[in-house]
């Protein structure tokens, strides 16, 4: 079985939002699939996706500050400049972090850890709506 849905995320402020709700609300043959993969691409160059932890979100506000100081906005020697001091750094933590995952599919469920939650990591002050494909290949129930 293969199914593939676009879903588009409304504009979020910058940071670390969890969106496996989203997701997993936006394939309904998810929960028809015993075993399979679902996968997660966003198309966008200055925002991206990562998993990690979905209860606390302190560990949000952590990546967040982790990032802006490892890729500072508006470093001098940045050459691409002309789309805002903001655009040149969310290009490079996007690449850091990718812009798909693979997460496992069990019993008509993704297979996550207990504390395991798909981010949008939204890398632009003013990002506006984000686009993700999400593409479904499994066995059916």
């Amino acid at each position: 079985m293969w199914a593939q849905h676009t879903l588009t995320l409304p504009a979020r402020r910058r940071g670390f939002h969890l969106i496996t709700r989203e997701i997993t609300g936006a394939v309904p043959e998810l929960a028809r699939t015993r075993t399979g993969l679902l996968h997660v691409f966003i198309q966008h160059t200055s925002a991206s996706l990562t998993l990690n932890e979905n209860a606390s979100p302190d560990v949000r506000a952590d990546f967040e500050t982790y990032f802006n100081h490892a890729v500072p906005d508006g470093w001098a020697p940045f050459m691409h400049t002309l789309e805002g001091e903001d655009d040149m750094a969310a290009h490079i933590k996007a690449s850091l972090l990718g812009p798909s995952l693979t997460l496992p599919v069990q019993q008509g469920r993704l297979a996550l850890g207990t504390w395991q939650g798909v981010y949008l990591c939204e890398h632009r002050d003013h990002g506006g709506p984000r686009r993700l494909i999400l593409t479904l290949n499994g066995e059916a129930l």
